[in-house]
């Protein structure tokens, strides 16, 4: 079986199409089925290619990270490849930060949500100066 040994990994950046592939001989030709450990594949964002001997998962996000493995089998016996895919982000914008205007005296409120892996940290700065945190 391609990949060679029992297991591999895939680091893919968030937001691209990730590409799994299992490729297995045998006598009878092997069939291969995928699967997600602890859950099922991402719905909808899948489709199977090259007679299921490559898994491509469309749009990836943080959610597809996980074990996927592959199983070959025929009627003499079977074999799996486990890939553990870990998916990576550059930081994005959960809730961008919105102007505001204030009359003086009054209270306002900035919210600022952003994710990523690894999660970034959130700084706020007033004209160019770090705000001091409580």
């Amino acid at each position: 079986m391609y990949p060679y040994g029992t297991s591999s990994s895939q680091m893919v950046l968030r937001g691209v199409d990730l590409l799994l592939e299992c490729i297995a001989s045998g006598v009878p030709a092997p069939d291969i089925m995928w699967y997600k450990k602890g859950g099922e594949l991402p719905v909808g964002k899948t489709k199977l290619e090259n007679f299921n001997k490559a898994l491509r998962i469309s749009n990836v996000s943080e959610e597809d990270s996980g074990e996927y493995f592959c199983l070959a089998s025929n009627k003499m016996g079977s074999i799996r490849h486990t890939i553990s895919v870990r998916v990576k982000a550059a930081p994005y914008w959960l809730d961008e930060p919105e102007n505001l205007i204030l009359a003086p005296g009054e209270d306002g409120r900035l919210v600022c949500r952003a994710n990523g892996n690894p999660k970034p940290t959130i700084q706020w700065l007033v004209n160019g100066e770090p705000i001091e945190g409580e």
